[in-house]
């Protein structure tokens, strides 16, 4: 706690020689390029003091204890033969991706092989998608069905990020691989076990492609910053963890209070997808700054850029 507090000084102090810097350009002009060179070395200061909530190589993923998560399915056993599938059919290249990504989620910890004794009940096949970065995908559709939802409620995003309509300062961060860093119970190892051609893995975090997984994991996060969310500047929208302030000293102290949270519960952010101090940026799919809300244009292009129709349709 006395480390969380020496920061805490330091990042007030930081900012507030920043602000006095920035008040003096009526005497001593400050370039724009000065500004932002100074806000960025206080931002970098800022990581390097909670270094260990990023994520790393070594460390991608974290490790969030007490908030396991199981599965319920609405069927007894013996469980229908709907459940117990058997491997797609994959082209020599599609296998070679296929073992690449099962070697990498053991590396993360992510996935561990199933030995030939285990009782084995359910398995789901897995296809590679080419179109999102070749990425490793369970056909859960049948496990899916028997799944009971889970009715957590996910926040209206266009509704809660109105809280940035008094903004100066807006921050946005991503939890690496979100939802593989909620830890599954043992009943629901068993249920995400998955076939391939080289043998039976099964997941030891959340996969993607799993009904309720959003209402988790949003469920997880809620647990972790209810302060924090309850005082209005801090929006989390599944994985994404957006900081909102009218000032910059008062913005570095809140940045510091999440990330010294994030490394409490051992969570990991990723550093490529963090936006520091801006006075806007895009955020879930928006455009947003004190000013204005709107929909990132990237997310509707295919929209905005199909012609207009010239004729009428009989």
């Amino acid at each position: 706690m006395s480390d969380t507090i020496i920061n805490m000084k330091i990042l007030r102090k930081c900012g507030g020689e920043l602000e006095h810097a920035i008040k003096r350009r009526f005497v001593e002009p400050c370039s724009r390029e000065d500004y932002i060179n100074a806000m960025e070395d206080i931002i970098t200061r800022t990581r390097i003091a909670y270094n260990n909530a990023f994520a790393s190589y070594n460390e991608p993923l974290g490790a969030i204890r007490g908030h396991e998560v199981d599965i319920t399915i609405n069927i007894d056993r013996p469980y229908p033969p709907v459940l117990r599938r058997t491997a797609y059919p994959a082209s020599p290249r599609g296998r070679e991706s296929l073992e690449k990504h099962i070697q990498e989620l053991i590396r993360l910890g992510v996935l561990r092989k199933v030995g030939h004794n285990a009782d084995i009940e359910v398995t789901t096949p897995i296809i590679i998608a080419w179109h999102n970065n070749s990425r490793m995908v369970g056909d859960f559709r049948a496990l899916n069905t028997y799944t009971v939802p889970d009715r957590y409620t996910i926040p209206r995003i266009q509704e809660t990020l109105t809280q940035f309509s008094k903004a100066k300062y807006i921050t946005s961060m991503d939890a690496l691989k979100g939802f593989h860093k909620i830890v599954l119970m043992p009943k629901a190892k068993k249920l995400l076990r998955i076939i391939t051609h080289c043998g039976i893995y099964e997941y030891l975090r959340m996969p993607f492609g799993i009904k309720n997984t959003p209402s988790n994991y949003q469920r997880m996060m809620n647990a972790i910053f209810p302060t924090k969310l309850s005082e209005g500047w801090l929006i989390i929208y599944i994985d994404d963890i957006m900081i909102c302030s009218d000032s910059w000293s008062l913005h570095l102290e809140r940045l510091a209070r999440v990330l010294h949270k994030v490394a409490e519960v051992k969570m990991k952010i990723s550093l490529k997808k963090c936006n520091f101090g801006f006075v806007e940026l895009k955020a879930s799919g928006h455009v947003v700054s004190g000013l204005s809300l709107g929909i990132d244009k990237t997310k509707v292009a295919a929209v905005l850029l199909k012609p207009i129709p010239r004729i009428k349709k009989k």
